[in-house]
């Protein structure tokens, strides 16, 4: 008989293995947990203290040592002049500089919580969600303070400013008030695995973003899943027999890039977190650009990227118009949003060693959920992939009903990575879980085989390039405009990105678009502003019960958005 995929997960996870999963709870939900696992992320820092290179961003580099002792001076700022305490909000909001990875590192190694802030929000979101944590410092950048002025001053909170040359009034730039501190031991504040480490906001189908919480212990588990999951390809590979031989030390220390954003679990998870154990040097860009990005694979000897369907489609064809040598790349993964087959099948046969690989994950399961790579994802490109060994996954009809293989509904998923729930909304939680079971709002079904696939969304959700787009949220910032009665957003199809926002409009009175946008980017992220619009001078229709007619609204306004040229008078 064939060794199997779950015979190797079990054989990785088996007692005594390094990986050996055992009973436990996390939240108080029973679940497996690993018996070897670090306990903390403070923990994870210190024991991966080295001299490789470890953070490079243009011109600056630092090695985990030195990055360790740079984020030791940090918390010891934090901790003794800024009076931060264990469970204190410390928020982020910049790109992805290197200060955002040390300030992470300092925060949740004295105990207190890292609020990842979206750095692509706008001035009432920044407030928004400053006031929502009740965070006590802030790290930002130029571009997040200028956003700041117009309620600065309205809160009661510090801020350390990161690659600034124009302050507010009480504002401290970072490297003025680290003057005064030399070398120095993190401070004697030790987190428990199971204290709240990060708040990350996603964007739901109601509302305002909310607040993902997390402990130590769910983002460990996802990390030492995520290598569980590659130690069983090992024993896949050699049919359960570890191989008698070494594998010969490779040519360059092991690399990613960081492309896509550190305020989202994949950025920070599956790469920034994932790079401390295995000692690989990340390099961070600035902003997107294929071009550069195809420059720095081959400048780093990049191994390995991430990336939504979009940055990878734009890597795939940077590669096929460069002559940049591109053969370091070993593993192009995904995320986020689906990639179309041609794709999947384009990536293998563009790059010299690299394979395709994907996964599905959320903010509220630590990035970790499903993954697939390989010949699998080549033969199943439409697939998420097969469950991670510390999650279960169950899909249930809308009568609550457990559905057998191939059967659609809603995707469940419990385990040890899954969040407590959302910062001060416990309407949201009541709602968010079935028992122990987190409702995803993907609809999906799972084959005889294990392997997922997503094949649509029951929240109303438009994901952009793997941002996620509360549609509630637009339709708000649409209805504070004077002349708009009523407004529906929904997703539009869209190449590049997966999905575009679009939106239909009810208004008394001719409206200017650009005016509109201009308007829109006062009160949302310009991700969210709508691509399209449809316009009207009639009430939007409604269904029997009331509600907007959003399946009507949408089918109508994409053949309008999508087939312009047969429209009348085009």
């Amino acid at each position: 008989m064939a060794y199997t995929r779950d015979q190797a997960i079990a054989d990785v996870t088996a007692p005594g293995q390094p990986y050996e999963l055992i009973d436990g709870e996390v939240w108080g939900r029973p679940c497996r947990i690993f018996k070897n696992s670090l306990a903390t992320l403070r923990e994870l820092f210190e024991e991966t203290r080295s001299d490789a290179t470890f953070l490079v961003y243009q011109d600056e580099r630092y090695s985990f040592e030195e990055a360790h002792q740079y984020a030791c001076r940090i918390a010891h700022l934090l901790v003794h002049e800024y009076g931060v305490e264990k469970g204190d909000r410390v928020a982020i909001s910049m790109r992805n500089f290197p200060e955002w990875v040390l300030a992470f590192n300092a925060v949740t190694s004295i105990g207190a919580i890292a609020v990842a802030m979206n750095a692509l929000w706008q001035t009432e979101e920044i407030e928004f969600g400053l006031t929502d944590s009740g965070a006590k410092v802030l790290f930002a950048d130029q571009e997040r303070i200028d956003r700041m002025a117009p309620f600065w001053g309205n809160l009661e909170i510090k801020v350390l400013a990161v690659k600034t040359d124009r302050l507010l009034s009480g504002m401290t730039a970072l490297e003025d008030a680290l003057t005064a501190i030399p070398a120095c031991a993190m401070p004697d504040m030790h987190p428990d695995p199971n204290d709240r480490a990060t708040i990350m906001y996603t964007s739901g189908s109601t509302g305002h973003p909310k607040g993902a919480i997390s402990n130590h212990r769910n983002i460990l588990s996802a990390l030492y899943a995520w290598e569980a999951g590659f130690h069983s390809v090992e024993f896949l590979e050699h049919e359960g027999v570890p191989s008698e031989t070494t594998p010969p030390e490779p040519e360059h220390q092991p690399a990613t890039l960081l492309a896509v954003p550190l305020f989202h679990v994949t950025g920070s998870h599956a790469i920034m977190l994932q790079s401390y154990r295995s000692q690989k040097k990340m390099v961070s860009m600035y902003k997107w650009n294929p071009v550069e990005a195809a420059a720095l694979i081959e400048a780093e000897h990049i191994s390995s990227f991430i990336g939504p369907a979009t940055m990878t489609g734009d890597l795939v064809e940077a590669a096929k118009e460069t002559d940049r040598d591109l053969s370091s790349l070993l593993s192009v993964g995904g995320g986020g949003a689906p990639r179309a087959p041609e794709q999947v099948r384009s990536i293998a046969s563009t790059f010299e060693n690299a394979m395709p690989g994907t996964g599905w994950g959320m903010t509220e399961t630590n990035a970790i959920g499903t993954g697939i790579g390989g010949e699998d994802y080549l033969n199943r490109p439409e697939s998420s992939g097969r469950g991670a060994c510390v999650l279960q996954l169950r899909v249930l009809d809308e009568a609550g009903n457990s559905l057998p293989s191939g059967g659609r509904g809603e995707l469940q998923v419990r385990g040890t990575s899954v969040i407590q729930g959302y910062w001060n909304r416990p309407e949201a939680n009541a709602k968010a879980f079935d028992g122990d079971w987190f409702k995803t709002g993907d609809v999906a079904y799972i084959d005889d085989e294990g392997f997922v696939f997503i094949v649509d969304r029951i929240k109303d959700l438009v994901i952009r390039g793997g941002e996620n787009i509360g549609c509630a949220e637009v339709e708000a910032a649409l209805l504070e405009y004077e002349y708009i009665l009523e407004a529906s957003a929904y997703a539009v199809p869209d190449d590049r990105y997966g999905e575009e926002v679009g939106a239909s409009i009810y208004c008394t009175q001719v409206i200017n678009e650009d005016h509109l946008r201009e308007f829109l980017l006062q009160h949302i992220a310009r991700f969210k502003v709508p691509r399209y619009m449809a316009f009207t001078d009639q009430p939007l229709p409604r269904i029997a019960s009331g509600k907007m007619n959003k399946r009507q609204l949408r089918d109508e306004a994409l053949d309008r958005f999508l087939n312009p040229q047969q429209q009348p008078g085009t």
